[in-house]
């Protein structure tokens, strides 16, 4: 079977075009053979830092990382006091999210295309050092992060006085140690200053006292990946790229038990089928498509009335499900949804930072009824009580968005496949023991 091919060219493809066929990394010599560090020429000789966050903030550029917040009013959060001369830039590089990889791809084989992008970025923001807070398990990207760094601040495109602006910056990789709660800004910002991952309670904001209490601002790797594009090209070439009202393009995919499992560079708008059939090839023989998750573990189930959506933060989001990473996990027919979402919920309850009590316990609690359902020794009422706990740990319960997120699956599940959590109830049989809240106290003691 023969997978649809991609043309990447400079003017459609702005993340990936400078990629090679043999995967290599494209060190500095190559990427600034390829219009590399224009965008930041453009910025820093003539351009000043107000000018520069307008023109991101006029592109539409959303957060790449899952939540797809305005980019540049992110960055107008920032003050404009010039006193306030200590201030950071974070690049979260912390690629935990299951089924999610792309960020992977843009550092390993395309590192100054974000070096270059954390530059335009710090300058815009008046930075003077930037972090790339990575992944610990991604060793490779973290040596080629360092090699491109080595190389731009050779170049003089880092360091003191860059392009010979008067404009510092420095840039720094540090690696996680492996917790998926670090995907939190705030929770990020602790584990960078040495102290335990939890998120931090909001307000105040990074943008006002993040790291080390000085301004802050956290962006994905993809999203600054798109700022030398920008600044190179311009607004209204940006917007075009993409006919939807999202603008430019996206690292989007499928995993799963399809036939060509990838990650692709797609304009905004394109449909989940379109991805699933012609570049991940459909499911593998044998195989029937049940359902999918847009955006990563932590998304909301949809099913294959939804493949047609186009791959956008308002469609999936009015589809009941959320747009995230937009790496999609498909999921067959084979596969049981009670045992799924139990392996799902196991890892979401053993990344919880253990901080608010609906996490700390509604998770667990979760995965003890989905393996009584599993093994066929759920009880009535069990359902009822995951959604309860769905909607204890909804959004604005917690400190912070794992556990509405965690939950997303689990609702989704019951919602779209709830004959196959009833199937894991187990016959009732009823002597003369009284049942206390609905539940006998023989089923009570053999289950817990």
């Amino acid at each position: 079977m023969t997978f649809k091919q991609i043309i990447r060219t400079a003017e459609t493809h702005p993340l990936t075009w400078r990629l090679r066929d043999d995967k290599q990394p494209i060190w500095f010599d190559e990427y600034r053979s390829k219009n590399g560090y224009v965008g930041a020429e453009k910025a820093l000789k003539g351009m000043a830092p107000d000018e520069i966050v307008a023109l991101v903030k006029d592109s539409g550029l959303k957060g790449r990382g899952g939540a797809g917040f305005s980019t540049g009013l992110k960055w107008s959060l920032m003050p404009k006091d010039e006193s306030m001369n200590i201030r950071y830039l974070l690049c979260n590089a912390d690629e935990m999210e299951p089924g999610t990889y792309k960020d992977r791809l843009l550092m390993e084989q395309l590192p100054h295309q974000l070096v270059e992008g954390m530059l335009i970025s710090a300058f815009a923001l008046k930075a003077y050092r930037g972090y790339i807070f990575l992944r610990g398990e991604y060793i490779e990207a973290a040596v080629n992060l360092r090699r491109a760094i080595a190389e731009a601040t050779e170049a003089g495109f880092l360091g003191k006085n860059i392009l010979g602006t008067g404009f510092d910056f420095e840039l720094i990789v540090h690696t996680g140690a492996g917790r998926y709660i670090c995907g939190e800004e705030t929770a990020l910002i602790n584990s960078l200053e040495g102290r335990r991952a939890n998120p931090r309670s909001k307000p105040p904001f990074p943008a006002s006292a993040g790291a080390w209490g000085k301004p802050t601002c956290v962006n994905n790797v993809e999203t600054l990946s798109n700022v030398p594009a920008i600044l190179a090209n311009g607004v209204e070439w940006y917007k075009g790229i993409s006919s939807s009202d999202d603008t430019g393009t996206k690292m989007m995919g499928f995993s799963g038990r399809v036939k060509n499992p990838g990650v692709w560079e797609l304009p905004f708008g394109t449909t989940a089928r379109e991805i699933l059939e012609d570049y991940a090839g459909g499911m593998r023989d044998g195989l029937k498509f049940k359902a999918w998750q847009p955006g990563g573990a932590g998304t909301d189930f949809l099913t294959e009335q939804h493949l047609d959506l186009p791959m956008e933060f308002a469609s999936i989001g009015k589809a009941g499900s959320r747009l995230g990473t937009a790496l999609a996990m498909a999921v067959d027919h084979e596969i049981n949804m009670v045992s799924l979402v139990r392996n799902l919920e196991e890892f979401f309850a053993r990344e919880s930072c253990g901080w608010c009590t609906p996490c700390r316990d509604g998770l667990p609690w979760s995965v003890k009824i989905l393996r009584a359902l599993e093994q066929g020794k759920g009880q009535p009422g069990d359902i009822e009580t995951l959604e309860q706990l769905c909607r204890q740990l909804g959004p604005g319960k917690t400190f912070c968005a794992h556990a509405p997120g965690a939950v997303e699956p689990l609702q989704s599940a019951i919602k779209y496949f709830r004959d196959e959590f009833e199937a894991g109830i187990a016959p009732q049989v009823f002597g003369n023991t009284r049942a206390i809240g609905g539940i006998q106290p023989n089923l009570l003691k053999a289950r817990w």
